[in-house]
């Protein structure tokens, strides 16, 4: 993965997912890092499905929908 972004970012988390994660963390001998990016690319799909706030019918725009694309 040539490029790929390495810079810190702070996420918060309540306690009882952070606790979720860290278990995940411990059964497949990861590291929270891993388990949390595997997390979003999972899931990020289905977020991409939910209206955004400036989608007043609560569908995404043309122009918006493609430009996500993640792509490997």
């Amino acid at each position: 993965m040539a490029g790929t972004d390495k810079r810190k970012q702070s996420l918060y988390f309540p306690d009882s997912m952070l606790r979720e994660l860290n278990k995940e963390k411990d059964r497949q001998d990861r590291s929270l890092s891993w388990i949390v990016q595997r997390c979003v690319r999972i899931a990020l799909p289905e977020i991409r499905k939910l209206p955004g706030i400036n989608d007043p019918d609560g569908t995404e725009s043309e122009d918006v929908a493609g430009a996500h694309d993640d792509s490997e």
